[in-house]
């Protein structure tokens, strides 16, 4: 064991405070004291109002939507904690913003998700601790350590307890990039797993090809790592329905939910969406459909098991 002699400190900015309260209430510890407002020219002004020195200190805040502002508070908090001389500092973000950019995938493309690996390191943290990076190889992008979660857990302790019956039920990928995250799901229900083929004609649009597997007569389950318009998801949605299934479920770890994602996911074949509240759902898109579930008792083992250097992989046995 190689347990950290600093006192844990929680600090929240303004992306998730709702969440950042929940993980200091489970680890019986109060949030850290900081103000975050902004000059009178757009620029961010931070304070952090106790101190920090030789503390373990976890910043929480993940860079969903405002993507830019909370990128940014994130990076000048950390920054502030450094020269306070925390004794050590971890970036938890539950949702890692611009992951989507992993890769050259065509000419004079950038990839923003080394660049922001780059800026957090700079910035001063020591660690960061996910959920679900829409890569799983972004872990390698970073130059310090990683500790990646998964929200899978989470998604087989709630369909194990409301659905009884297993036994008609099929787990759906809706795209190719997202099998092993599905195949895990499925191998933890014992069910089969099918596949979406879709074709991605341009950004956030999609259409369906075909279906791998039999879904007719079946209860399926849709999981994702993220819906952002909701487009991919409501359209395998359709799909499955189209083929004879006969109840489609869905769930994802990172709710975005930008631009007409409630529409169509009202107007989908979706029965229920279950989510992870790693990214806050406003009021306006709280809907009958969406189930949120909360991610505070994972990432507050997590931070216990980091400051008291135990494995976190157990988490996942």
């Amino acid at each position: 064991m190689n347990a950290y002699p600093g006192d844990i400190k929680i600090f929240t900015c303004n992306a998730h405070p709702a969440l950042a309260a929940q993980i200091a209430k489970r680890l019986g510890i109060i949030l850290g004291r900081s103000s975050v407002s902004r000059f009178s020219d757009g620029e961010i002004s931070m304070k952090v109002d106790e101190t920090v020195r030789g503390a373990d200190v976890f910043v929480i805040q993940p860079t969903c939507p405002p993507v830019n502002e909370n990128l940014m508070e994130l990076l000048i908090m950390v920054d502030a904690l450094h020269r306070a001389s925390a004794g050590r500092i971890t970036a938890v973000m539950p949702y890692y913003g611009y992951a989507r950019q992993d890769r050259k995938a065509r000419s004079r493309e950038p990839i923003t998700a080394k660049l922001i690996a780059d800026l957090i390191a700079t910035a001063g943290a020591d660690r960061v601790l996910s959920m679900d990076l829409h890569c799983e190889q972004i872990q390698g992008f970073f130059n310090i350590p990683v500790d990646h979660l998964r929200g899978i857990s989470l998604f087989t302790q709630y369909y194990g307890t409301k659905i009884s019956d297993l036994s008609d039920v099929i787990v759906v990928s809706p795209d190719l990039g997202s099998v092993s995250r599905a195949r895990l799901l499925a191998a933890r229900l014992d069910t089969p797993l099918a596949i979406v083929d879709k074709r991605r004609p341009k950004a956030n649009v999609s259409e369906i090809m075909n279906i791998i597997g039999n879904v007719e007569g079946k209860r399926a389950i849709l999981l994702d790592d993220m819906i952002d318009t909701g487009g991919s998801i409501t359209n395998a949605a359709n799909a499955l329905k189209s083929m004879g299934a006969k109840e489609v479920l869905a769930c994802c770890t990172h709710a975005v939910l930008s631009g007409p994602a409630i529409e169509n996911i009202e107007k989908s074949a979706i029965e229920e969406l279950v989510i992870l509240d790693t990214i806050p759902l406003p009021e306006e898109k709280k809907i009958s459909k969406i189930k949120v579930i909360s991610v505070a008792v994972i990432f507050s083992d997590a931070i216990n098991r980091i400051h008291d250097g135990i494995s976190i992989s157990t988490l996942f046995e």
